[in-house]
């Protein structure tokens, strides 16, 4: 087996993005580390996307199809490795990242049937993928959410405010209980501390997936 993957997965506001820079900052540092690595963020695999200016959603069908299609280019690349023979991780290794992928999936189509996004998630698996589900805890929402766009909530009302922060940790949970029926190895991490390199180092050393 030449490869090995992690996928972050998250409410807006959790530290996807700030994870997924620090994971650059490692690999790029690690002298063991796979030469081949292959990132895609959210925009490749979201549902949720702005085209052309304006906020298009899939349906459960497209997004399905879009995850086979992604899943399907890492195992051909994990193909051609394999038959070319033994080889260090270094030398031909593949480490991938993937964003907002099946749980998001899982919390979208919540009622639907989960037997597509199950063998998704089997060929996952095969593929050495371990998921991070980035968290934050009730008291720093507020903060958190308030933080990433200050010009926006300048003239919110306390009650807009009870809203967003309802939505986020109602949307926390059900990926939390997604992420306990899936098939993909789960890792919960709290991001309220914002020590990203250090989550970093836990995800890629505390729990080598190689």
């Amino acid at each position: 087996m030449h490869i090995r993957g992690v996928i972050l997965e998250g409410y807006s506001n959790a530290g996807k993005t700030s994870v997924l820079k620090a994971i650059k900052r490692y690999q790029s540092q690690e002298e063991s580390s796979e030469r081949s690595v292959v990132i895609l963020g959210e925009h490749y695999s979201q549902i949720l996307n702005n085209k052309h200016g304006e906020y298009v959603s899939l349906t459960r069908e497209e997004h399905i199809e879009l995850l086979k299609e992604r899943v399907e280019m890492l195992k051909k690349l994990n193909d051609w490795a394999i038959q070319l023979g033994p080889a260090s991780r270094g030398t031909r290794g593949l480490f991938y990242v993937l964003e907002r992928f099946h749980l998001n999936h899982r919390a979208a189509f919540v009622d639907s049937d989960l037997e597509e996004i199950i063998k998704i998630e089997e060929q996952l698996e095969s593929l050495n993928a371990k998921c991070i589900l980035l968290t934050i805890s009730p008291e720093v929402v507020e903060e958190r959410i308030k933080s990433r766009q200050p010009e926006e909530w300048i003239y919110k009302t306390e009650e807009d405010v009870r809203s967003s922060v309802s939505e986020l940790l109602k949307s926390q949970n059900v990926l939390r209980h997604q992420a306990k029926t899936s098939r993909v190895p789960t890792v919960e991490i709290n991001t309220d501390g914002k020590d990203w390199d250090e989550y970093v180092r836990v995800i890629m050393e505390g729990n080598d997936i190689a």
